[in-house]
């Protein structure tokens, strides 16, 4: 993936808390243009003591953060400067996801000749 990919998202089951704060998030099955890539982070926020620490998840294991073009989000309240982004792995390159539904297809093809009576 890079700047300009298209990419269909294979991953749309989001958190309680990812639907309140995002404005728009991805489809699964919808293609979208990667707009740019970064080092982000998985959670948010990190609670300490019950209280948010700001980018306290900093320490976490980084991920590839992901902004499309057809999707805009606010800012991300703990992280000054950079637009609420997504998790590179919720996409698939577009080649990569043709070839998987070429696959499921397939399946489904072999499924239905299996069946008795249908031979």
């Amino acid at each position: 993936m890079q700047n300009g990919s298209k990419v269909v998202c294979v991953d749309d089951i989001f958190p309680a808390w990812a639907r309140a704060a995002y404005t728009a998030l991805p489809v699964k099955g919808v293609t979208y243009t990667v707009r740019s890539m970064s080092p982000g982070r998985g959670k948010p926020l990190h609670i300490v003591d019950g209280k948010p620490v700001v980018n306290g998840a900093g320490d976490n294991h980084p991920e590839i953060h992901l902004l499309v073009e057809e999707l805009r989000n606010p800012p991300d309240p703990f992280c000054a400067g950079a637009e609420l982004g997504f998790k590179a792995e919720r996409f698939a390159p577009m080649e990569e996801a043709e070839n998987e539904a070429v696959y499921q297809e397939a399946d489904a093809i072999g499924e239905f000749a299996g069946i008795p009576g249908n031979n």
